[in-house]
């Protein structure tokens, strides 16, 4: 049943351009459509989540990560009684946005961009699917609802204070009510973010024997469901040991969010979703006990896994990559495609320049950085 706070695309806020809506899709589903048919959602295939995209087939890409955001999001969603098409367009779309090499690239192309105005991946996003895409005959972008803006905007909160070049000047010509929380839909797609990325950087460490299964077996919340494996299955394999474990630890991730959830909502107990957007708080998250266990498993991950020195090599390598595209680029803009090339005729100072090389490098996957790094610079 759906909640009373629950976007209804009945009563949504409509597009930017004005469209005669389908008779057979909601307007939330249209916008998940789009979004999967986007030329941006299709390169997260090959950009990074954790290991650089060639390192191995098995690792998760920013692709399968998002496939698995909006799988989680849907099944949080579906519990809620929230709109499970709009929940999946934010979870979809929320990383389109990232640079070649995850934020490995996002702080190189951030620290070249600062005389520029910076660089931030969730406005980036919002720069995508209102400007870059350009397949349609009637508008640049995607010509996505509001309530799929907002979200993709704001899931991880309100947006105050040194709001993002990018996102700010949409907001200027199409308000996005950048003060308040997001829906509830789009608050449970961050969430859904952190369980996704919990859950798989451990398959993924594991993988790449960052670490071992025992290790892992120590941990808070892993522990116990090592414990419930072992006295359940005493003679497991360790492969199918560490994937039960895993499997459980993903479930009580998943059930803390919906059981939270419900408390708060009930405590609050907010009848429309301006009421969840203006309620002063995120209502979707994790329970202090697990957001605590959790931070352990963070400090784990970010010592053995994302500061591996095997890791922290591939940075620097690809760093540089990104450190001496963005220069060549501003120097040599015949080296751009035809039609960015027609962008950069347009230009009338250093910085529009800049954020249009910024929006190529950013557009990029990883083996294209890498091959036209190879190519241009040839090191």
């Amino acid at each position: 049943m759906r909640a009373p706070f629950a976007s209804d695309p009945a009563r949504a806020r409509g597009r930017r351009v004005r469209e005669e809506e389908s008779t057979f899709r909601s307007c939330f589903q249209r916008d998940r459509d789009r979004i999967i048919h986007a030329s941006a959602f299709r390169r997260l295939k090959h950009k990074t989540q954790v290991f650089i995209e060639h390192e191995g087939d098995y690792y998760r890409t920013r692709l399968t990560h998002s496939i698995e955001v909006a799988q989680v999001a849907r099944t949080i969603s579906g519990a809620l009684g929230l709109n499970a098409e709009l929940t999946e367009a934010v979870a979809l779309a929320h990383d389109l946005g990232h640079t070649p090499f995850g934020h490995t690239g996002e702080d190189a192309l951030s620290a070249l961009m600062a005389p520029y105005g910076g660089f931030d991946h969730n406005a980036q996003a919002i720069r995508i699917v209102t400007h870059l895409e350009r397949h349609y005959a009637d508008f640049d972008g995607l010509n996505l609802t509001w309530e799929t803006l907002e979200g993709i905007a704001k899931h991880n909160g309100p947006v105050t204070g040194d709001i993002p070049w990018a996102l700010e000047a949409y907001n200027r010509h199409h308000d996005l009510e950048l003060h308040t929380y997001a829906s509830a839909e789009a608050q449970v797609a961050a969430i859904a973010d952190d369980v996704a990325y919990n859950h798989h950087d451990l398959h993924d460490g594991l993988r790449a024997e960052l670490f071992s299964t025992d290790e892992l077996a120590e941990l808070p919340i892993l522990r116990d469901n090592f414990a419930a494996v072992d006295a359940l299955y005493p003679d497991l394999n360790y492969y199918r040991r560490r994937h039960e474990a895993l499997r459980r630890f993903f479930g009580v991730l998943v059930e803390d969010v919906i059981s939270f959830a419900r408390t708060r909502l009930a405590e609050i107990d907010p009848q429309s979703v301006t009421d969840v957007r203006m309620a002063g708080q995120t209502v979707i998250r994790f329970s202090d006990p697990v957001f605590q266990d959790l931070k352990v498993i963070r400090a784990f991950l970010f010592d053995r896994m994302y500061r591996a020195p095997s890791v922290v090599k591939m940075r620097a390598e690809v760093t540089q990559v990104v450190e001496e595209l963005f220069p060549y680029f501003m120097a040599h803009t015949d080296h751009l495609p035809k039609q960015w090339r027609k962008d950069v005729e347009e230009v009338d100072s250093e910085t529009a320049l800049a954020r249009i090389v910024s929006d190529y490098i950013a557009g990029m996957t990883d083996r294209f950085a890498l091959q036209e790094h190879e190519r241009l610079i040839g090191r």
